[in-house]
C-alpha cells in the first residue's frame, strides 16, 4: 500500500486547481466560433441551460465520485463497482493520448510567444506556420523526420510539467495554479480590452452578439451547446475524479463545482468578446465582411490572429506575446490536470511512488508526442484529436453517466454524499439531469458525429489513415480499459473500506 495519500493545501486550491485544468486551449480558440455558428447572442441560453443541466451535474457527479471513493477514476469506479473498473482507465487513456498532442499545442504557443517579438512570422502568417515552422510535408502519410523547430520548444515544455508533477499535487500543482491562473486572467483581461477598443471592433462584436432567436429553433445548435460545455469543463476526462480524491473528508463539493462551471464559462465568454473585437478590426482593416475572416481552432490561433497583431496601430510585438503566453498558460494548467489522471491510477494499481509514476506516465507520453513534432505531425495531430473528441471521450462520457444513472443506480447515494458536506443541498434536479438529459445529450451528439462522418472522410485524409489513427485508435482506447481492468492489483486498495462522510 502506499505511505501517503496525495492531499490539497486547502479547499481554494483544489478549486484553483480545477478551474486551471478546465480553461484550456478550448476556451480560447473554440467558444467564440461555436458562439458564432450557432445564434450569435442567443447561444447564451442554451450554453446556460446545457451548463446548468449537464456540465455543473456532471462536475459535480465527478466530485462525489472522487471525494466519497476516495481514489483514481479506475480505484473509485472499482470500489463503486468491480466490473466497471474499466471505464475510470478509459477516461485516463483518453487523457494520455490528448496530452500527448496538447503538449505540442503549447510547444508551438511557446515558440509563437517569442516569434511575436518584431512579427518574426511576416506577412504571409499561414506560409509561416505550415512552410517555415511546422514544415508540413506533402502527404498524410510522409512523416518527413523531427522538426527541430517543434521538437526544442516541446522538450521545454515536458521538462517544465514534469519539475511541476514531481512536487505532487500541493507542492506542485496547487502551487503552480495559485499563479499561473491569477497571470492568465489578468492577460487575458487586457488582451480583452484592446480587443474591443481597437478601431472597427463592434462590427466583430455585432457578428457575436446580435441574437438570432430563430436559431434556438435548430436541435443542433442546442447540441453544440450541450458539447462546448462537455469540453470545456474537463469532465469525462477522470481529471476531477482524481482531483477531487485529494480533497480534505469535509469539504464542501457543490460550492465548489458552481465556482469552477461560473468561472469557466465567464472567462470563455470574456475571451470571445476580445477575439471578436479584434476580428471586426482586422474586416475593416481588409475592408471585407467579418464572415470572411472569422475561424477557429489552429487556423485562428496560429494564422488570423498574428495577421491581426500585424495590424495593430501600436504594442504588435507586446499583445502578441501577451496573448500566445495566455494559450501557453492556458495548456499547461489543462496538460497537468491530464497527465495527473494516469499518475494517480498507477499509483493506485501498482502501488508505485509518485516519482515513479511520474515517470513512467511522462516518458511516454513524452515518446508520443514526437510523432506530433515530424513534419507530418499535424495530419496525425488534426486526425487524433477529431477522433479523441467525436467518440472516445463523449462515449467515456455517456458510459460514466448510464453506469452511475441506470446500471449501478447509486446517484441517491452520491447525492446523499454531497448534501452531507455541502452548504448548498442538491435537489432532483441532478440527478433528473444525470439520468435523463445528459445521455440523451451524448448519444444526440455521438449520432451527429457520425453522420457527419458517412457524409465524408474527415478533411480528405486518406482513408488508411482515418482507420488507424481515427477508429482504430479509438478501438485500442476502449479494449486497453478491459485489459487494465484485468491487471492484478499490487496493493490492498481496491479493497479499503470507504468511510461515509456525510
Amino acid at each position: 500500500m502506499k505511505s501517503s495519500k496525495e492531499q490539497w493545501g486547502s479547499r481554494a486550491g483544489f478549486i484553483v486547481a480545477a478551474v486551471g485544468s478546465a480553461v484550456g486551449l478550448g476556451n480560447i480558440w473554440r467558444y467564440p466560433y461555436v458562439a458564432y455558428e450557432n445564434g450569435g447572442g442567443a447561444f447564451l441560453l442554451p450554453y446556460f441551460i446545457a451548463l446548468l443541466t449537464a456540465g455543473i451535474p456532471i462536475l459535480l457527479l465527478e466530485y462525489a465520485l472522487g471525494h466519497k471513493y476516495r481514489g483514481s477514476a479506475p480505484l473509485s469506479y472499482r470500489r463503486m463497482s468491480k466490473k466497471w473498473e474499466w471505464v475510470g482507465w478509459w477516461q485516463a487513456i483518453v487523457s494520455f493520448v490528448i496530452v500527448s498532442y496538447y503538449m505540442v499545442i503549447i510547444a508551438w504557443s511557446l515558440s509563437y510567444t517569442y516569434f511575436s517579438l518584431g512579427a518574426q512570422w511576416g506577412g504571409n502568417t499561414e506560409a509561416f506556420f505550415y512552410e517555415s515552422y511546422l514544415g508540413t510535408s506533402d502527404r498524410f502519410w510522409n512523416f518527413g523526420g523531427l522538426q527541430w523547430k517543434v521538437l526544442l520548444p516541446l522538450a521545454l515544455v515536458w521538462i517544465f510539467v514534469y519539475a511541476i508533477l514531481r512536487r505532487g499535487a500541493k507542492k506542485g500543482i496547487e502551487a503552480i495554479s495559485k499563479v499561473l491562473l491569477p497571470i492568465l486572467v489578468v492577460i487575458m483581461i487586457l488582451i480583452t480590452i484592446r480587443g474591443v477598443t481597437l478601431p472597427g471592433a463592434t462590427e466583430g462584436l455585432n457578428v457575436l452578439l446580435t441574437p438570432d432567436f430563430g436559431a434556438l429553433a435548430d436541435p443542433e445548435v442546442w447540441i453544440a451547446a450541450y458539447g462546448q460545455v462537455f469540453f470545456s469543463l474537463s469532465i469525462g476526462f477522470a481529471i476531477m475524479i482524481t482531483y477531487s480524491s485529494y480533497l480534505a473528508p469535509r469539504s464542501d463539493l457543490a460550492n465548489g463545482s458552481l465556482i469552477a462551471g461560473l468561472g469557466n464559462a465567464g472567462f470563455e465568454f470574456m475571451a470571445s468578446l476580445g477575439i471578436f473585437g479584434a476580428l471586426g478590426f482586422l474586416a475593416v482593416k481588409q475592408g471585407v465582411g467579418v464572415d470572411e475572416v472569422v475561424a477557429s481552432g489552429i487556423g485562428l490561433a496560429f494564422i488570423v490572429l498574428p495577421q491581426i497583431f500585424n495590424e495593430f496601430p501600436g504594442f504588435n510585438s507586446l499583445f502578441g506575446a501577451l496573448f500566445f503566453g495566455t494559450l501557453m498558460f492556458a495548456g499547461i494548467t489543462s496538460a497537468i490536470s491530464l497527465l495527473e489522471t494516469g499518475i494517480a491510477s498507477l499509483r493506485d494499481k501498482l502501488g508505485l511512488s509518485r516519482v515513479r509514476s511520474v515517470n513512467w506516465v511522462c516518458g511516454v507520453a513524452a515518446s508520443l508526442s514526437l510523432l506530433y513534432a515530424t513534419k507530418g505531425g499535424i495530419y496525425y495531430l488534426d486526425t487524433i484529436d477529431h477522433f479523441i473528441n467525436a467518440y472516445g471521450l463523449l462515449l467515456a462520457g455517456l458510459a460514466e453517466v448510464l453506469l452511475v444513472g441506470w446500471f449501478v443506480k447509486r446517484l441517491s447515494d452520491l447525492q446523499s454524499h454531497i448534501n452531507g458536506v455541502s452548504d448548498i443541498r442538491i435537489g432532483s434536479w441532478w440527478s433528473f439531469s444525470l439520468r435523463v438529459i445528459t445521455p440523451i445529450a451524448l448519444i444526440s451528439m455521438t449520432v451527429l458525429n457520425v453522420r457527419e462522418e458517412l457524409a465524408a472522410p474527415y478533411e480528405d485524409y486518406p482513408l488508411t489513415g482515418l482507420i488507424v489513427m481515427g477508429w482504430g485508435l479509438t478501438l485500442v482506447l476502449l479494449t486497453a480499459g478491459f485489459i487494465l481492468q484485468n491487471v492484478s492489483w499490487h496493493s490492498r486498495e481496491e479493497s479499503m473500506t470507504v468511510k461515509k462522510t456525510g
